[in-house]
């Protein structure tokens, strides 16, 4: 009859955080099917929740380049390049022929809409203000008009021969 044994598994502090980092793997490093060092250069920008901020990034620039790149900025740029990386990927890949640059000449385009549009308001506005003094300047004529007139008939209705 075999004896039963129990066996007790000591792990080391370095062994139990690869354990836990294994299971807790970044976007990047599941996607590559690796292990995530602790000082994964993916980890803080491309979380394990997220895994297609990282496929898309992979998919236009390729993981050793987005690595190299973030390796190459200061710590507290990291994040925007990150976020740059992700969007422009993301835009390559919804319209791959121009990209970000399509959204920005649809941008652009729209500006110069509300520009024109915003001209032509502007214009409107300075047409109904003009027309608005010139009434204004008429009612005002008429008023002194009318008021000198009905002083001059107060004279000229008062009898002469007293």
């Amino acid at each position: 009859q075999p004896k039963s044994y129990t066996r007790f598994f000591v792990l080391n502090t370095k062994d139990f955080e690869n354990l836990i980092m294994s299971s807790k793997r970044c976007a990047a490093c599941k996607q590559l099917r690796r292990r995530c060092p602790s000082d994964c250069i993916f980890l803080p920008y491309f979380p394990p929740n997220n895994p297609q901020r990282f496929s898309f990034v992979h998919r236009i620039y390729g993981a050793s380049n987005v690595g190299k790149l973030l390796q190459q900025v200061q710590e507290h740029q990291r994040a925007d390049v990150a976020d740059s990386l992700y969007y422009e990927a993301y835009c390559r890949i919804k319209s791959p022929v121009y990209g970000c640059v399509g959204i920005i000449s649809i941008l652009h385009q729209e500006v110069d809409r509300l520009e024109r549009e915003l001209a032509k308001v502007q214009a409107e506005i300075s047409l109904v203000k003009g027309q608005t003094q010139i009434e204004g300047h008429s009612a005002q004529g008429q008023q002194v008009e009318l008021s000198s007139s009905s002083f001059d008939l107060s004279i000229i209705t008062t009898p002469w021969f007293y």
